[in-house]
């Protein structure tokens, strides 16, 4: 089972399936999955690094150590946290504010003509 937080935003999250099959949320937030597990402290400080943002995106955590997650531990076992962003692969080890602010700025200012605002994610593929 995966945990989803919102930080009290306002904006509602709706999960669809087991794990990470579909996501998609109320508002066009983008959402931040920090993949993670018990007893990990550089987890712990990435969230803490995360409070700025909690009105710019939606904090989803999947724990990697949970047997339905099973297929994210082989993955990242060796590399939390790790961080996608609306589904793709964004950074591990550490928070880099800048390239998240970047991201951020992206999504949040898409060209003329392009506001894919679109949040439905597929899981893992093996």
């Amino acid at each position: 089972m995966m945990a989803a937080l919102t930080w009290n935003t306002g904006r509602g999250l709706v999960v669809l399936g087991q794990g990470l099959s579909t996501i998609q949320h109320a508002g066009h937030l983008p959402v931040l999955t920090l993949f993670t597990k018990k007893m990990c402290p550089l987890c712990d400080e990435a969230k803490e690094e995360l409070k700025p943002y909690k009105k710019r995106l939606i904090l989803e955590e999947v724990y990697i150590d949970r047997v339905e997650n099973s297929s994210w531990y082989g993955k990242y076992k060796n590399d939390i946290p790790v961080f996608h962003l609306n589904g793709q692969f964004l950074m591990k080890h550490h928070i880099d504010k800048r390239l998240l602010e970047k991201s951020l700025e992206k999504l949040e200012n898409p060209p003329e003509g392009n506001s894919n605002h679109s949040s439905i994610r597929q899981g893992p593929t093996s």
